[in-house]
């Protein structure tokens, strides 16, 4: 069982960093390609359909770890509680962004709740890094450090290529080329190289600290006859929003 949920926890992390990654890596894009606002429309809107139910995995992984691994829990928010809080507030603004940029009709307005898009996106996405250091470390070393900080740069890199290829493949006005839907799963299991290149260092960890047999038995009953819900919804969005349906078309989030 223990190993059976060690792997549920690694393909909820790689999804997310697999699927967050190009929400977040166009969020960066945006000074980059969004040169004019009707760009810049375009480029949110390419991920306006996807953006929710991608965050739906970071609040599994999230679960998962304090359900599965309940002392890895105290670690994280202990070790990482800086990090942690400036990575939600960084959720924050990059989705009141979203939200926020077209309720008001203004030039200003628009560009400023742009620029909050692009920044709360690198925020994450170097701290992301950062946070994968610390948790390399067993959380002994201040994530603030070079080798934390070259991290966070890796992947950041990492999630604004797997942005550009999925622009080219929902949006291909946007980067100039199309993009196919293969390049955009090799891009995406490259953004989730990081993460999984941590879970590979500390699998013996988690499976040594794993919630007792007990606890995961009922995690079972409770969580997995879901799992296919989960599945069905992903498929559903990427079927309804695969590219020309109405990429851009949609100005924005509503």
């Amino acid at each position: 069982m223990e190993v059976l949920w060690f792997a549920l926890f690694a393909v909820l992390l790689a999804g997310y960093f697999a699927l967050e990654g190009f929400d977040l890596g166009v969020g960066l894009l945006l000074p980059v390609l969004g040169r004019t606002a009707e760009r810049r429309d375009r480029m949110v809107a390419a991920i306006a359909p996807f953006v929710l139910a991608n965050e739906v995995w970071l609040v599994a992984v999230a679960g998962t770890m304090f359900g599965v691994y309940p002392l890895l829990e105290g670690e994280v928010l202990f070790g990482l509680y800086p990090l942690v809080v400036a990575m939600l507030l960084a959720w924050i603004v990059r989705d009141a962004g979203l939200w926020f940029r077209r309720r008001v009709g203004g030039a200003r307005w628009r560009r400023f709740w742009d620029a909050l898009i692009a920044l709360g996106s690198l925020w994450l996405s170097v701290g992301w890094g950062m946070a994968l250091y610390g948790a390399a470390t067993g959380f002994a070393s201040s994530p603030v450090h070079p080798v934390g900080l070259l991290l966070g740069v890796v992947v950041t890199l990492l999630f604004a290529f797997h942005g550009w290829t999925f622009l080219g493949w929902r949006a291909p006005g946007l980067t100039g080329a199309a993009r196919p839907g293969r390049m955009l799963v090799l891009t995406g299991a490259t953004a989730a190289l990081p993460a999984l290149g941590l879970l590979a260092g500390a699998m013996g960890y988690l499976l040594d600290h794993s919630a007792p047999p007990a606890t995961l038995n009922v995690l079972s009953l409770m969580v997995l006859p879901f799992a296919p819900l989960m599945v069905g919804a992903q498929v559903w969005v990427w079927r309804t929003f695969r590219p020309g349906k109405d990429a851009d078309r949609i100005p924005s989030f509503f």
